[in-house]
């Protein structure tokens, strides 16, 4: 089941989406009413309190990294290890949803797409295990976790090159049936294939995530995680459109603009 936020009428309403557009389970006033896509406004599929990021969940993300600054014999080192978890927070203020603009900030000489697997949480968790994780979702979606590369390295926190507006894109919708270990997690960019990898090809699986978070903070309903990128992140430019795919789950694509002055 495919859940999604949408604008009707002035209100914003939850919905489930149908192949002819979305049936509205509330507020109550539309509630049982069916609408079609150019009906509405489609919003980004939560409203969290929390954007959390994974980092180097990839091996192969942490090879093409450490490459750029240190070169291939170090990378490969490095992507043999095994990395300590590595999370972050971007503001709910970033938060856009599909086909929304991403802002090329007028301070940034490098911004990049990483595109990733999104989890929602679905209710008020704290200290959990990685099976009683699994039964705390809410669903899955795509999510791109924009970031301005030389900020990051600059800063000795990420809260900049991560939390510009515009910078965590999520949705179209939420997916209530979690992804295979075979799913794919795809990234283009002006129709071009630049990233491509699998759930299995996480270090640390979703529920494992979820616990580890588990044990600093209490996770409530609505909290989005993004769980790690595959590699092949590369630079973005006004003018350029990025999608992000994942199997069974849709598609997220946004342009990219340039900042007004």
């Amino acid at each position: 089941m495919k859940l999604a936020r949408i604008e009707y009428r002035g209100t914003v309403c939850r919905a489930t989406v149908t192949c002819s557009g979305y049936f509205i389970e509330g507020p109550a006033q539309f509630g049982g009413t069916s609408v079609s896509e150019d009906e509405v406004a489609l919003l980004p599929p939560v409203v969290p309190g929390k954007i959390i990021g994974v980092g180097w969940n990839f091996r192969e993300h942490i090879r093409e990294m450490v490459a750029r600054s240190a070169g291939e014999r170090k990378a490969d080192e490095k992507a043999k290890q095994m990395p300590p978890p590595l999370f972050f927070l971007k503001p709910p203020s970033s938060l856009i949803g599909h086909r929304q603009a991403i802002i090329y900030p007028r301070d940034a000489t490098r911004v990049e797409h990483e595109g990733e697997l999104g989890v929602v949480i679905g209710k008020e968790i704290r200290r959990v295990t990685p099976e009683e994780a699994a039964k705390a979702v809410m669903g899955w979606t795509c999510a791109n976790d924009v970031t301005e590369r030389h900020q990051q390295a600059q800063d000795k926190q990420w809260w900049r090159a991560k939390g510009y507006d515009t910078f965590a894109v999520a949705g179209p919708y939420i997916e209530t049936e979690a992804p295979s270990s075979e799913t794919w997690i795809r990234t283009r960019v002006n129709g071009e294939l630049r990233q491509a990898g699998q759930v299995a090809d996480m270090i640390r699986d979703p529920y494992t995530i979820i616990s580890v978070i588990s044990q600093a903070m209490t996770l409530q309903r609505g909290d989005l995680i993004m769980l790690g990128t595959p590699p092949g992140v590369g630079e973005l430019r006004p003018g350029d459109e990025v999608e992000v795919e994942i199997d069974e789950i849709g598609y997220l694509r946004n342009p990219v603009v340039m900042e007004p002055d």
